[in-house]
């Protein structure tokens, strides 16, 4: 199809057009937390002026931007604490954006309450103890909703096998809030409803979870539903364009309900893993949906390959 199609139709709304210019700034903080996050620097990204740019954000995101790059500079610290090897507080601190290991320490135990130290020597238990206990109490109000939730643990234990995926350009439609509820998949049937409409190529789905559902809260987890799109594809309104960057990964089959979603997740990292000789590599964990989505719309089921980008110990 020519490039024109790709972005023909209406002008995009102005709500739409603002939600895409803030998920610029939210992809650009979590791709440049080691650098200066200031002010005019982040309202030069969305393309606002300086002066209204900071409101803004708060009004849309319900966040200051200094709360918002503070967050994830510290919840990227917490996730990077727990690797093995354990790395040093010091290399930590400077990789996610702190001057001294005293301002991040200061600022850790503010919001962790505990030191980088305790968390790393299993304090971190109690803050992960207390988001799984937010996510069964987000499912159980589901339940009472009459959606098709299901606890049961996975069985059988999937099978894990390497791949080496390609570089891939990715349009995404964004969901923020809890993970593993059928909201998302709300958010899916407006992606394939765009994408039909535009009449672009079936080149293959992606699901992408920005965030720890153990670490972040769970009204602050981004989930993007993806489709693969070429060079010439440019974002339009609220759908934006994502870099994968592709690599090495461990995937594994999925088939069940969202909320069974975060149990798959957790076999991969607390049982795999571990004994595997890989760790995680830089870049987010996926959903890979191939060209076509299986979902049954009574039920909520569907499948998927869940991959995590790894590397050698």
């Amino acid at each position: 199809m020519p490039a024109a199609a790709a972005s023909a139709g209406a002008a995009p709304s102005p709500p739409t057009t603002y939600t895409a210019r803030i998920n610029r700034v939210v992809d650009y903080i979590d791709a440049h937390l080691a650098e200066p996050l200031d002010l005019n620097r982040l309202a030069q990204v969305a393309h606002f002026s300086p002066w209204h740019f900071h409101r803004l954000f708060h009004a849309l995101t319900g966040e200051t931007l200094a709360d918002r790059v503070r967050r994830r500079r510290l919840e990227s610290a917490a996730l990077r604490l727990l690797i093995r090897p354990p790395p040093k507080a010091l290399s930590v601190a400077l990789d996610v954006g702190f001057a001294s290991p005293e301002v991040f320490a200061r600022n850790f135990k503010a919001h962790f309450g505990v030191t980088p130290s305790a968390w790393q020597h299993g304090a971190h238990r109690h803050w992960t103890d207390e988001r799984r206990a937010q996510m069964r109490a987000i499912h159980a109000a589901a339940r009472e909703h009459g959606l098709p939730l299901d606890d049961a643990p996975i069985a059988p234990t999937p099978v894990v096998t390497l791949k080496t995926l390609p570089m891939r350009r990715l349009a995404y439609l964004r969901y923020v809030g809890p993970y593993g509820v059928n909201v998302i998949q709300q958010t899916w049937q407006r992606l394939i409803d765009w994408h039909e409409r535009h009449g672009l190529p079936h080149e293959g789905y992606f699901g992408i979870g920005h965030d720890s559902p153990e670490i972040a809260a769970p009204e602050t987890c981004r989930y993007d539903a993806c489709v693969v799109v070429g060079d010439a594809f440019r974002p339009l309104g609220e759908i934006g364009v994502q870099q994968f960057e592709g690599g090495l990964h461990a995937c594994a089959a999925f088939d069940g309900t969202p909320d069974r979603i975060h149990a798959a997740w957790t076999f991969m990292y607390r049982d795999w893993l571990p004994s595997s000789g890989c760790q995680p590599a830089h870049g987010p964990s996926f959903e890979s949906y191939g060209r076509e989505i299986d979902w049954d719309r009574a039920t909520g089921r569907f499948t998927c390959e869940l991959c995590v980008p790894v590397r050698p110990l």
